[in-house]
């Protein structure tokens, strides 16, 4: 892409902070036809699919090698806390080598926009793969010869770094691949099929390194990403973004004044950060509340986690006909308020049944929301900038998400679980409240005011 076309993608932002609808569908580069149009009833952008999900075999390919990687990743989750521990025995090494990977993440995000809109989406994904498949199979070729620790530092932070550029350049590559009416319905499947192998990929990997050795799961893994590798070959982009030399402190500030000039993106933004900030340490202190308060044990723990996850897959199963049925404002405020009311039956209940129970509801209110945000931004984004808005969303909203955590987890600490929990219920309430004057509330319809 010539500089030329990146400051006509620039040209092209709304300078009132409002966007059309015809220049959307424009600007992302599809020819929508006499069936797109915008639901001011619901308040939704929605287009009359020609054919069904089921019917698209390159996103189901797509699906396919997404499933399979996630299940991979159980193994490797698995296998390298294993591996620090029958090499070390050291819990501080594990929690440095997660720390690595993490800070990996972090930088390499706001970077990670901008390759994938420069680059080939379709390469950058295979090559992607092919790297992790070579990192990770490099871990029990080098064991061979004995523990190699400083190889899993180089591996685990590496990988994170690729991992992230895989994650946005995934984001963009289903627009890619889907009607845009079709967007929270492969959203909802993958997010489907992800929190089903979150579950088995574990299990199956303890089984394995229990028999064969926290050795072979790393094989695995590799393994799933050398067959993903070989999978996105079956598949065509139908768009990919060109090259252009603009500086890339020019491409980061592209994605942020998108989500900022567009009302329901800034607003969206300010409201995730805040979401973050509430919801990261949630998971922490439902593992401290049952295995230490309620004395239910690891058992306990896991039982809890399972209605975590079931909730999420109903969530995602269901995101798609409520998101049709009840409008995108509706679905994101009444999101976050069963989440907020999630958390309250937590912070309020003794019953370990109601309990879990809670925690699949807020589960499936932040599967709900979080497909629903993810789509909403597909869906308005121009295609040639989706990597770009795509990182600097994550980025901005996420960045408060630690101190939230430590926040939340201190005062845990301090006060006990049931306070600040209680805290956490009623502030996913108030933001909840508080969003019904926000342009969230509109949805893509404020697009058209």
């Amino acid at each position: 892409m010539g500089q030329g076309v990146a400051q006509g993608l620039r040209l092209d932002l709304p300078r009132a902070g409002r966007v059309p609808a015809p220049a959307v569908a424009a600007g992302r580069g599809r020819h929508w036809g006499p069936a797109a149009h915008i639901d001011n009833a619901g308040g939704d952008m929605t287009m009359a699919a020609t054919r069904t999900l089921w019917a698209n075999r390159e996103f189901s390919v797509f699906w396919a090698i997404q499933t399979l990687s996630a299940f991979g990743d159980g193994f490797s989750k698995v296998a390298v806390p294993l591996l620090v521990l029958q090499a070390t025995g050291s819990v501080a090494q594990m929690g440095l080598l997660t720390a690595c990977g993490a800070v990996a993440g972090l930088l390499v995000g706001p970077l990670a926009g901008i390759l994938v809109d420069r680059v080939d989406r379709h390469r950058l994904l295979v090559g992607s793969n092919v790297a992790l498949m070579v990192l990770l199979a490099s871990i029990p070729t080098s064991w061979l010869f004995g523990p190699q620790i400083w190889l899993l530092y180089v591996v685990m932070t590496a990988s994170s770094a690729i991992a992230m550029v895989m994650r946005v350049a995934s984001v963009a590559a289903v627009a890619g691949l889907v009607d845009r009416g079709q967007l929270a319905s492969a959203n909802g499947r993958l997010s489907t099929s992800y929190h089903l192998v979150l579950v088995l990929g574990p299990v199956v990997a303890g089984a394995l390194a229990a028999s064969a050795g926290a050795v072979s799961a790393m094989w695995v893994d590799a393994l799933t990403f050398g067959l993903a590798a070989m999978g996105m070959q079956l598949i065509t982009l139908r768009s990919s973004p060109g090259r252009h030399a603009t500086h890339w402190r020019r491409d980061m500030l592209d994605g942020l004044r998108f989500i900022w000039r567009i009302p329901v993106m800034r607003s969206m933004t300010l409201a995730l950060t805040v979401v973050i900030f509430l919801e990261l340490g949630l998971v922490d202190v439902f593992i401290f509340l049952v295995r230490d308060v309620m004395q239910r044990g690891d058992q306990g723990v896991g039982v809890v986690l399972g209605a975590s996850s079931v909730g999420m897959m109903l969530g995602a199963c269901l995101t798609s006909r409520l998101r049709s049925t009840l409008g995108f404002g509706a679905c994101m405020l009444g999101g976050w308020a069963v989440l907020g009311a999630g958390v309250l039956v937590v912070s309020l209940t003794e019953d370990f049944g109601v309990l879990c129970a809670a925690v699949a509801l807020v589960g499936f209110a932040i599967a709900v929301t979080g497909i629903c945000s993810l789509t909403l931004r597909q869906e308005i984004t121009p295609e040639p900038m989706l990597g770009r808005v795509t990182s600097a969303y994550w980025t901005v909203h996420s960045a408060l998400g630690p101190i939230g955590a430590a926040v939340l987890t201190g005062a845990v600490k301090e006060h006990g679980v049931r306070g600040p929990l209680l805290v956490v219920g009623l502030s996913f309430l108030v933001l909840a409240g508080v969003c019904v004057f926000t342009p969230i509330c509109d949805g893509a319809d404020a697009l058209t005011r």
